[in-house]
């Protein structure tokens, strides 16, 4: 047996423990080998959406401009990453129905921290940020409400 990355992974184990016994973080697992993986886990952002109470047509219309927005590959990295920016910080304004108020569905609760859901997992695939792109394995990526802050 290879003691290959041996120190790394046991150092990846003892933080994802960290993150688990001492932060209160959920443990998603390892998904070196799940196939679907994306910068927004849908699941669970849905969950903390309508734990706030947005309606469903709202939560629809503000996921699906959060999507939209991290991967618009005709826009350049920074630009991507400046729009998402934008609305984790500002919310996304969104119309529950043509002729209505826009109203602002926020994706984290900067008011009251604790009312997010915090989860990490172990070796996520990320795709490639463009089509010249490779995919990248991080050894721990970090979540707030299902949307994922790499490490």
């Amino acid at each position: 047996m290879s003691n290959v990355g041996a120190v790394e992974r046991a150092t990846q184990k003892r933080v994802v423990k960290l993150f688990v016994e001492e932060l209160g973080y959920d443990y998603l697992g390892n998904w070196e080998e799940r196939e679907e993986t994306s910068c927004v886990e849908e699941e669970y952002l849905r969950a903390f959406l309508k734990s706030q109470g947005v309606t469903p047509d709202l939560v629809n219309r503000a996921v699906f401009q959060l999507q939209s927005t991290a991967g618009n590959r005709s826009q350049s990295l920074y630009a991507r990453n400046r729009d998402v920016y934008q609305l984790l910080r500002y919310g996304a304004k969104v119309k529950p129905d043509h002729g209505e108020v826009t109203e602002t569905v926020w994706f984290i609760d900067w008011e009251h921290p604790t009312n997010n859901h915090f989860a990490i997992a172990e070796e996520v695939t990320v795709p490639p940020s463009s089509s010249l792109g490779h995919s990248k394995r991080p050894d721990i990526v970090l979540y707030v409400n299902g949307i994922a802050l790499e490490s």
